[in-house]
C-alpha cells in the first residue's frame, strides 16, 4: 500500500500527463483499479472515460442488475480441477472474457492500444480494437502479433473507404469486424475529447479515420467537420448486408437489446451479436444488458453466438452472464482502469483477476467446465420477492 501511495503522489505532481512508470499494483477487486485510476488520471480524462448519458441511469443499472441475480450452487461435486477455457468465434481463449472497443487509450497510458493488445494476448483473451484508437490497426497488430484481434468498424459514406478499412484489417490479421448498431447519430460537434486541456496531440490522433484528405489536427473544428462529412450515419440493415457481401471476416453486431433485432441479425447472416447498451453512453432508460440477455438468447436459438457487455465487475458477474446464455463477456472501462494503473501489466492484471475469480466462482457453484453452467444456476431476485419460493404446489 505504501508503494501505491508513493506512486500516486509522483503522478499528482504532473496532472497534465498520465503516469507511465507506476509501481506494480496488486488488487483483489476491480473497484480498487477504478479508485486508483481515478486518482491518477487527469480530471477531464477520467470524466471522459466515466461519462454516461443524461442522468447516468443505465450506467448504474448495468451494475445493479447483476446484483439482482442469485446463484444456485450445486454441492458435493469434484471441483478439484476447473477449466475456464472457451471457444469464441473459432478462437480458443483461456476464459470467456474479452476486451471490448473503447476509444483513446493513449489518454490512459502513452502506449495506448498497443499496451492493451499486448495484455490481451498475454492473457490469451481477445481484444476489439476501436476505429477511434490512437494507434493504427497495423501498429496494434505488430505489438501483439499472436493475439486474437477484432476490429470495430465505422462505415464511411464512400464505400471504397470502408472497403479500404476492411482490407487493412484483413491484411493485419484481424479475424472479425465489430459493428456498433446502437449509435444512429454521432454528435461530432460536441466531441468531449476535442476539448481536453490535459490531452497531448499524440493522445488525440485518429490514424484509422484519417484518410489522405484529413486535417492534420484531430482536435480542430476542421477535423470535426471532416468526420461529420465522411462517417456514414445512420447505418441500416442494408449496410449489414453490404458488409456481409464485402468481407470474409466474421461479423459481430454490437448494441442489440431486443429479441426482434436479434432475429434480424440471424436473417442478415452475421456470426455474433453483443447485447449491449453502450455502457450507458447512448440512449438512457433502456434495460441493463444482463436483463435483456435471456430473451435475446432464446430468440436467436443458437443460430449465432451471443455476447454481452456492461457492468461486469467480477468473476461472479461473468458466471451469471454465462448462465443466462452469453458465450463471451466483454469489459470496457475496467481495461482502461488497468491501463491507467500500470499500462499493459495493469490490463493483464485485470484480466487475470477476472479469470481467478471466475475459476473460484465456478468451483463454488459446482462447475468444472463451461458446459456445466446451466440456466438453472441463476435465479432472479423477483422469485423471492413475489413469494414463489414459498409455494406448496
Amino acid at each position: 500500500v505504501q508503494q501505491l501511495e508513493a506512486g500516486s503522489k509522483s503522478c499528482a505532481e504532473d496532472k497534465m500527463s498520465t503516469c507511465c512508470c507506476a509501481p506494480r499494483v496488486s488488487f483483489s477487486r476491480l473497484e480498487d483499479f477504478r479508485s486508483l485510476a481515478k486518482e491518477r488520471l487527469p480530471k477531464d480524462v477520467w470524466e471522459y472515460y466515466d461519462y454516461s448519458t443524461d442522468d447516468g441511469f443505465v450506467k448504474q443499472e448495468n451494475e445493479r442488475a447483476f446484483q439482482r441475480y442469485r446463484l444456485m450452487p450445486r454441492v458435493l461435486r469434484d471441483v478439484s480441477t476447473v477449466d475456464t477455457s472457451a471457444t469464441v468465434l473459432g478462437s480458443r481463449l483461456d476464459m470467456p472474457v474479452a476486451i471490448g472497443p473503447t476509444a483513446f487509450h493513449s489518454l490512459a497510458h502513452p502506449d495506448g492500444e498497443k499496451a492493451t493488445a499486448t495484455a490481451a494476448a498475454a492473457a490469451n483473451s481477445a481484444y476489439v480494437v476501436s476505429v477511434f484508437a490512437n494507434y493504427s490497426i497495423e501498429d496494434v497488430a505488430r505489438a501483439a502479433p499472436d493475439g486474437v484481434r477484432w476490429f470495430y468498424l465505422i462505415p464511411q459514406k464512400d464505400p471504397s473507404r470502408t472497403k479500404e478499412l476492411l482490407q487493412r484489417a484483413e491484411k493485419a490479421g484481424y479475424t472479425a469486424i465489430s459493428l456498433t448498431v446502437d449509435q444512429p447519430r454521432f454528435h461530432f460537434q460536441h466531441r468531449p475529447e476535442s476539448k481536453m486541456e490535459s490531452a497531448s496531440p499524440e493522445s488525440m490522433r485518429l490514424p484509422n479515420l484519417s484518410f489522405d484528405d484529413a486535417p492534420a489536427d484531430a482536435t480542430s473544428p476542421e477535423f470535426t467537420a471532416y468526420l461529420r462529412d465522411n462517417v456514414k450515419q445512420p447505418i441500416t440493415w442494408d449496410d449489414v448486408v453490404w458488409l456481409r457481401q464485402n468481407t470474409q471476416l466474421k461479423i459481430i453486431l454490437k448494441g442489440i437489446l431486443t429479441a426482434e433485432d436479434g432475429q434480424e441479425a440471424v436473417k442478415a447472416g452475421v456470426d455474433a451479436i453483443c447485447v449491449s447498451n453502450h455502457g450507458g453512453r447512448q440512449l438512457d432508460g433502456v434495460p441493463a444488458s444482463i436483463d435483456a440477455l435471456p430473451e435475446i438468447v432464446r430468440a436467436v436459438g443458437g443460430q449465432l453466438e451471443v455476447f454481452v457487455d456492461g457492468g461486469v465487475r467480477s468473476g461472479t458477474d461473468v458466471l451469471k452472464a454465462l448462465a443466462l446464455g452469453a458465450r463471451c463477456v466483454f469489459i470496457g472501462r475496467p481495461a482502461l482502469w488497468g491501463l491507467a494503473c500500470n499500462g499493459a501489466d495493469g490490463v493483464r492484471q485485470v484480466l487475470q483477476l477476472l479469470k481467478e475469480q471466475l475459476n473460484l466462482a465456478m468451483a463454488r457453484a459446482g462447475c468444472t467446465q463451461l458446459s456445466d453452467i446451466k440456466p438453472s444456476l441463476v435465479r432472479h431476485e423477483s422469485f423471492y420477492l413475489t413469494g414463489q419460493h414459498c409455494s406448496t404446489d
